[in-house]
């Protein structure tokens, strides 16, 4: 069996093992990576860029080499290698998860109940509940489902494919930690700006693939297409800009505008303004299947674009 059979066949496992699964309540290997990384920060935090590319080389580049070497170990056997990807795909996509959040919080402000919906929120991003009323949770959630479904899921599979076992790992341990030390914060301006930069060129890919195939898989695909090319730019992020533009217009809701992370106040631009409505709640769940959607077509995007590069060779007898 060649390798790009081997990563197929697991890659499709793992994304099913999510879908069934979803994350384990104790133990995830994303929560085990980010401990590590924190113990790391520790001992080498300065207030410096030089330290923080060293924190971020020093992480990142050890999940990248684990990767390596787990895949080194298994290459013998075939089943072996099925499993190590397909356990490796379940690990760091978080499709699953991301929907049931979603959906808790939707289900909370259905009933009317938004402090519960309040209290939820911050499983699910960053911002400041008690800032937001129900539409503006639902806001948040649309734009976060967005967000993640490149990050937690699309990405994920990109750098798989490209770069197998090694490329998951290292995909997500970037991502995490641009979520921990990534932000504008006095203690991480300097010390995550790499971590920050580096998070910013993995994601370019998979964003523009999201955004691709929220066009593709929505309702209004014309509209998503529309407001991303009016829109992304303006997001200051090079990569939910794309993503949160096509899904605003996908679904023809207004994304964007003020929000509040840790007592700071952002107003951003609105996203597909001109023809989008307020988000309701029911979107929440809208939001929810076309991001399924979305997962579903990536993976087989993303092993057929393997396929084709690597060709017969690749493929194996």
């Amino acid at each position: 069996m060649g390798a790009d059979r081997r990563y197929a066949y697991g890659a499709a496992a793992g994304l099913l093992g999510d879908l069934l699964l979803g994350d384990p309540r104790r133990g995830h290997p994303v929560a085990a990576f980010g401990r590590a990384a924190a113990a790391a920060e520790g001992a080498l935090w300065h207030d410096h860029r030089g330290w923080g590319a060293l924190h971020t080389t020093v992480c990142a580049g050890g999940a990248v080499a684990l990767g390596a070497l787990a895949t080194r170990a298994v290459r013998p056997s075939p089943a072996a290698s099925v499993a190590l990807t397909a356990a490796a795909v379940w690990a760091v996509v978080g499709g699953t998860s991301l929907a049931r959040e979603a959906q808790a919080i939707g289900r909370a402000l259905a009933a009317g109940d938004v402090e519960a919906a309040r209290a939820r929120l911050p499983h699910l991003c960053g911002r400041d509940p008690q800032a937001l009323d129900a539409d503006g949770i639902a806001r948040a959630v649309v734009e976060s489902v967005a967000e993640n479904t490149s990050d937690a899921v699309v990405g994920a599979l990109v750098w798989g494919a490209a770069a197998g076992v090694p490329g998951l790992l290292g995909f997500r341990a970037v991502n995490t930690l641009d979520a921990m030390v990534g932000h504008r914060s006095p203690r991480y301006r300097r010390f995550g700006w790499a971590a920050a930069r580096l998070d910013d060129v993995a994601g370019w890919p998979g964003a523009r693939l999201t955004a691709v195939l929220a066009a593709a898989a929505g309702p209004d695909p014309l509209g998503a297409v529309r407001a991303w090319r009016a829109d992304a730019r303006r997001h200051p992020s090079p990569n939910a800009g794309p993503v949160e533009a096509s899904f605003a217009g996908a679904l023809g809701v207004r994304l964007g505008g003020t929000l509040s992370y840790g007592g700071r106040v952002e107003h951003r631009p609105v996203l597909n303004g001109a023809a989008g409505r307020a988000v309701r709640v029911p979107d929440i769940d809208r939001a929810v299947r076309l991001s399924r959607r979305v997962g579903l077509l990536a993976l087989g995007t993303t092993l057929a674009a393997r396929l084709l590069v690597n060709g017969p060779k690749g493929r194996g007898k």
